[in-house]
């Protein structure tokens, strides 16, 4: 019998188990990772960002939890000698209808209580050579580091401290009783008194086997990159980004400067036909069906079918593509780029046609479940730990109920 259950060995389920262990050494932790590696989808595959949390809502988890996270993720980084750079970033306004925007995205950085200021073309010109904009935010606490490193350093700890994490094992039935949850995983079942779901793209099908309605779905976008190549790279110092649009500021291309030096460039971001599907082609049956049987997904299409349209657009045209680059980098030509490891972002859409903007964390008698936790929630892993964490009273006493 185990004191805990984590379901999903990304970033956020490590992150929750190095917290318990820290919090009740004592307690008996199992992990739980479908694939035959840790942090095989959403942690492993971006372009490692800390982000700040300027373009989060005042006052929501993904506000507060990204700039705490940040700091906490960096002294986590210090502690066992993880490589990072706080380069900062800039945020470019390329024509007139974007200055507005921009200074609405200083106001709301402000509010959240970030280290920002406004500068101008030659400003620019100083933090990146070869950036073109009318007017730029310079984000000074926006860094770059391993993802994926972090989350081995979590699972390592988790190990040391006496958990248990197994991979190739699929959670395939859940069940409850007055004791606690049992878990099935190919004709094994693990008890515990205490499911924590954390497995990302997959989250509400976890969460429904447990015979919870949520009422949401999570739909997978895939975002694909390209790369300078190295003799181009030294385009971009660290960071530029786009004005985002105000609906959807996860959309729009921008240029990363690595950890390990390479210059990501990149999303866009297209309806997946797989919640695992990383390529074009990929396609699997059950996935598109329900998507295709999900009325929200038609509501939100209709409402939204011209920025679906541009992102399709870009998918398939690299031409494309880099005029959105340009826009940023004028020296930028297709040329310049080479296709790198594209990735699938989880994001939870309501019945109603509507893209959950916040992190979502809904709990029960013995399980808590985490449904949307799309970027930033790998800056933001150790605060989403901890909030976990909270909820959970120490092994042997009753489970707190709130949704």
């Amino acid at each position: 019998m185990y004191d805990y259950i984590i379901i999903g060995g990304g970033i956020v389920g490590l992150s929750v188990g190095y917290v318990l262990s820290k919090r009740y050494p004592q307690a008996k932790m199992l992990v739980i990772e479908k694939e035959r590696i840790l942090a095989s989808h959403q942690t492993g595959r971006n372009s490692g960002v800390i982000h700040s949390g300027i373009y989060y809502k005042p006052g929501s988890l993904k506000a507060k939890f990204s700039k705490e996270g940040g700091k906490k993720l960096r002294d986590f980084c210090d502690q066992y000698d993880i490589p990072y750079d706080i380069c900062g970033k800039v945020i470019v306004a390329a024509e007139k209808k974007e200055l507005p925007l921009l200074e609405n995205l200083y106001e709301r950085g402000r509010q959240n209580g970030l280290n920002i200021s406004k500068i101008g073309p030659e400003q620019l010109k100083d933090i990146e050579p070869h950036a073109y904009g009318l007017k730029a935010l310079h984000v000074k606490s926006t860094g770059v580091v391993n993802y994926r490193q972090v989350a081995e350093k979590f699972a390592q700890i988790i190990q040391e401290r006496g958990g248990t994490i197994l991979l190739n094992t699929k959670a395939e039935s859940i069940s409850d009783d007055k004791n606690g949850i049992t878990v099935e995983c190919q004709k094994r079942k693990y008890h515990a008194r205490y499911l924590i779901n954390c497995s990302g793209l997959h989250s509400d099908r976890i969460a429904a086997a447990q015979g919870i309605k949520t009422d949401m779905k999570i739909v997978p976008f895939r975002g694909e990159y390209y790369e300078l190549k190295p003799e181009k790279q030294y385009l971009v110092k660290n960071l530029i980004y786009p004005v985002p649009n105000p609906n959807f500021p996860f959309l729009g291309v921008h240029l990363t400067r690595m950890i390990d030096g390479r210059v990501h460039a990149g999303p866009n971001a297209v309806l997946g036909f797989k919640r695992e599907g990383y390529r074009k082609k990929d396609i699997n049956v059950k996935d598109f069906a329900e998507i295709m049987t999900y009325p929200a997904f038609w509501k939100i299409a209709r409402q939204h079918l011209g920025e679906g349209l541009k992102e399709t657009v870009r998918s398939f045209s690299k031409k494309m593509f880099v005029r959105n680059l340009q826009r940023l980098i004028p020296e930028i030509k297709e040329s310049d780029l080479i296709s790198a490891e594209n990735g699938v972002r989880a994001q939870a859409l309501t019945r109603d046609g509507k893209l959950i903007d916040d992190f979502l964390i809904i709990s029960n008698k013995h399980a808590i479940h985490i449904l949307n936790a799309p970027s930033p929630a790998a800056t933001a892993s150790i605060s989403i730990g901890e909030e976990i964490c909270s909820r959970i009273l120490a092994p042997g006493q009753s489970m707190q109920y709130t949704i």
